[in-house]
């Protein structure tokens, strides 16, 4: 079996070649390539990679700039791809060794996997101790909402292509938790999704309070987002708690000022919290979604019960 990894790269100058050099040590016993997608960096990206292409031969450079976003450059990769398996990384982690050969396997027995995250070696130990933080550190994660299905994250999956074509790939809409909805749709045909537990990807978590507080109001954004579109409303009296939240959560500050890490998930929640009131008053007011349907790449495309 032959394996396509794809690697979406945005402004990664500082990062890649971590991952390049981790994927340099790779093996699989058949045939195997790396596909960096440059989605429009104006950093160094592109130069260092293609320095790493005299280093690594299997390694492919696309560019893929027309629109902004992961999850078209991963669809760009796709189409480029001439492995019968796909995973998915990202520039600025770092896979283990035997990455490679425990994802391969799981893909010799199953058609859709996700390894396992770990926060240890690419971040200082403040961010490390914020529970906050790990989503998928011991195995995939939940929403509360319908479909109540698991998802994991992007930087460590694995599908195989026949499947992925057969969902469309990912949303192409959505900027945030574009895996989360590929992990959605792609059990709604009735596929599982395996935990591969020696399959370890280092993840590089925001190392700045402010990019701490973006992304968790854009993570919660993407979580109305994705609430909405698979039918699930937000009604007023949501929205009002949401306020709620927002107007009284900065109060807790006197509880998280002990050290930087508490500090950190306060600054996070708080981001949380205003993503959830921003998302619910901008999706609700300007977004209609039809029962049963999911905007999928400028398409439609109704959902299936899994079984």
């Amino acid at each position: 079996m032959n394996i396509s990894v794809i690697i979406p790269c945005y402004n990664a100058a500082e990062t890649i070649a971590v991952q390049l050099e981790a994927l340099a040590n790779q093996t699989w016993k058949d045939a195997w390539e790396i596909i960096v997608v440059d989605n429009g960096s104006t950093d160094n990206s592109v130069a260092i990679v293609e320095k790493y292409q005299k280093q690594i031969p299997n390694l492919r450079l696309i560019y893929a700039s027309d629109r902004p976003g992961a999850a078209y450059a991963r669809n760009a990769g796709v189409k480029a791809a001439t492995g019968e398996a796909l995973l998915f990384c990202d520039a600025d982690d770092r896979v283990e060794p035997g990455w490679l050969t425990a994802m391969g396997e799981a893909l010799l027995q199953y058609d859709f996997v996700a390894g396992r995250f770990d926060y240890t070696q690419l971040n200082e130990s403040w961010l490390i101790n914020s529970e906050i933080f790990q989503v998928q550190k011991a195995g995939l994660s939940q929403y509360e909402f319908s479909p109540y299905l698991p998802f994991a994250g992007s930087g460590n999956l694995g599908i195989k292509k026949v499947l992925h074509q057969a969902v469309g790939g990912f949303n192409e809409n959505l900027i945030y938790a574009e895996d989360t909805d590929y992990c959605f749709r792609v059990q709604l045909t009735g596929t599982q999704l395996h935990f591969i537990e020696d399959a370890v990807a280092q993840i590089r978590l925001r190392h700045t309070l402010k990019d701490i507080h973006k992304q968790g109001k854009n993570w919660a954004e993407s979580h109305i987002y994705l609430r909405l579109l698979y039918g699930v409303s937000v009604s007023n009296f949501v929205v009002f708690g949401y306020l709620i939240k927002v107007l009284l959560y900065p109060i807790k500050i006197i509880f998280h000022l002990k050290n930087k890490s508490i500090f950190a998930e306060w600054v996070w929640i708080l981001g949380w919290n205003i993503g959830l009131l921003k998302g619910s008053i901008k999706y609700s007011q300007n977004m209609t979604f039809k029962n049963n349907v999911l905007p999928k790449n400028n398409q439609e495309v109704k959902i299936i019960t899994a079984n």
